[in-house]
């Protein structure tokens, strides 16, 4: 399967580097000199990087397919990919394609509704979760979500009070 690990956002300069969203938590295991990238739309790579740099504490790219800024305009919006059979297993690290789908429960079985989406961020990840018609952010740490099970097409969440309740309306 492959998953996002980036989307190219903007060009930097003039010589065809790009500043890019990452979705990984590992970026220096994704994205290095030398690592070549697939693409989405597929028709816009692969593509190989060049340099890696840090720009006002995001990552800044160049890749060897691009070499000024009109390139790397049209590559806005790209999503840099690679496969998890090239990415080392962990235990309790899950992909946003593989969360998206999932059934939300909470610890007495009460069905909430499903995960509409995945946010990461660089305290805490957010899953995003469709219930009674609206958008729930649920934080994604252990003490909120203690339970992931893929293979069932489940996720237990024991919400802090207020979070599912209709209060919050």
């Amino acid at each position: 399967m492959e998953v996002r690990v980036a989307t190219i956002a903007s060009a930097q300069g003039l010589r065809g580097e790009v500043m890019i969203n990452l979705t990984t938590d590992s970026p220096e295991e994704r994205i290095y000199p030398g690592a070549t990238l697939r693409t989405h739309p597929a028709t816009r790579g692969p593509l190989e990087v060049e340099t890696v740099r840090v720009h006002k504490g995001r990552l800044a790219v160049k890749f060897r397919q691009i070499s000024d800024r009109t390139q790397a305009e049209a590559i806005r919006g790209t999503d840099l990919l690679v496969d998890t059979a090239d990415i080392p297993e962990e235990d309790d690290a899950w992909y946003r394609d593989e969360l998206i789908g999932l059934k939300v429960f909470d610890t007495q079985g009460r069905a909430l509704g499903s995960v509409s989406d995945l946010t990461t961020g660089d305290a805490q990840d957010l899953l995003h979760v469709q219930f009674d018609g609206r958008e729930i952010l649920v934080p994604f740490v252990y003490e909120i979500v203690p339970q992931v099970e893929v293979a069932a097409g489940r996720i237990v969440v024991d919400p802090p009070g207020g979070l599912f309740d209709d209060e919050g309306q």
